[in-house]
């Protein structure tokens, strides 16, 4: 399976609308084209003082063509946003006051242009922190309806078929939340293996991991933490094909498994690796990309109730526009 390819033929079926809040950053100005001319979108925004933005593309050298510009400062949409950025946020003490600073940010207008159903998709993060782009996320967007917990995957081509779904596994959490609680942990086993059937059209089956396999680390608070964890994802998602907790091997392995876990729903199966901590997720995925030769993309925000991407800042154009290409597949899949 080629995974950019794949992701941009299902963006080209879908034609979501998609809103690049820094519009003034030269790589972001060169995706927005580029995602036009490939018709991965039925429509690009960006954002930022439409003087600013026009100067900043004759700067990139290239044409926009049906690309928007919108400026926060002046839409039309700015009564509506700042009436709904404070009843969102009125249990925080939002005024109007504060309302009409707030939604002159693009990154918080951006997010409410997908609240507000003018978009479907945000992409953001060439210039932002990564906290910026969540906290715009989570106090606009908020996660998707029983789901509490937003975090984030990668998805990482490892060009052997030997593993998950023609050589591509899901893994997650790798990039939000550095020690999920039990709920937390099962909210992104559900996340996750949303993902995966969204992203590689496949059935998830979900390994939950950690240094111990049923039991064998004893007593230990993050072997304990992991087991509840997977106990309240079978109750919360009875349809996932999942188990835990299992060690790397034994979630991979079938004659492993088959020795530490006999019985196991997911022997041979895995395709979805949920890590027990952020460190281990990071960790876990950089060995693979690195040692391994895997290709990573990500990481991909999940659990939101309309999706946003958050970039590297250190992202190419090619890097902005594959992005775009999976969160779009992730609108067309809700």
């Amino acid at each position: 399976m080629d995974f950019v390819k794949v992701m941009k033929a299902k963006a080209a079926s879908n034609l979501k609308r998609l809103v690049l809040p820094e519009g003034t950053e030269e790589r972001t100005i060169k995706a927005a084209a580029k995602i036009m001319q490939e018709k991965l979108a039925s429509s690009v925004t960006l954002l930022g003082d439409t003087a600013d933005v026009k100067k900043a593309v004759m700067a990139a050298g290239v044409s926009l063509g049906d690309v928007t510009i919108i400026d926060p400062k002046t839409s039309e949409w700015n009564e509506a946003f700042e009436s709904k950025y404070v009843e969102l946020r009125k249990h925080k003490g939002m005024t109007p006051e504060q309302a009409k600073i707030d939604m002159k940010n693009n990154l918080r207008f951006g997010a409410m242009m997908v609240r507000m159903g003018k978009c479907d998709a945000m992409v953001a993060g060439a210039l932002s922190a990564t906290a910026d782009v969540l906290r715009a996320g989570l106090t606009i967007i908020g996660t998707e309806p029983g789901m509490k917990t937003a975090s984030s995957c990668f998805i990482m081509d490892t060009h052997n078929e030997k593993w998950g779904a023609d050589g591509i596994l899901v893994f997650s959490d790798c990039a939000v939340i550095p020690t999920p609680k039990p709920e937390q942990l099962a909210d992104i086993a559900g996340s996750a293996a949303k993902s995966c059937k969204v992203m590689l059209g496949v059935e998830p089956v979900v390994a939950m991991m950690s240094f111990s396999t049923k039991g064998s680390g004893g007593k230990n608070e993050n072997v304990l933490r992991v087991q509840e964890g997977v106990k309240l994802a079978k109750e919360k998602f009875p349809e996932i094909c999942l188990d835990g907790e299992l060690q790397a091997d034994a979630a991979l392995i079938p004659s492993v498994t088959e020795k530490k876990a006999p019985g196991s729903p997911v022997t041979g199966k895995v395709n979805t690796l949920i890590f027990p901590s952020l460190e281990a997720g990071n960790i876990g995925y950089k060995l693979v990309q690195r040692l391994a030769g895997a290709d990573a993309f990500g990481p991909i925000l999940q659990g939101f109730a309309a999706p946003i991407s958050d970039l590297s800042r250190g992202c190419s154009v090619e890097d902005i526009v594959t992005t775009a290409a999976i969160t779009l597949v992730q609108a067309g899949a809700k």
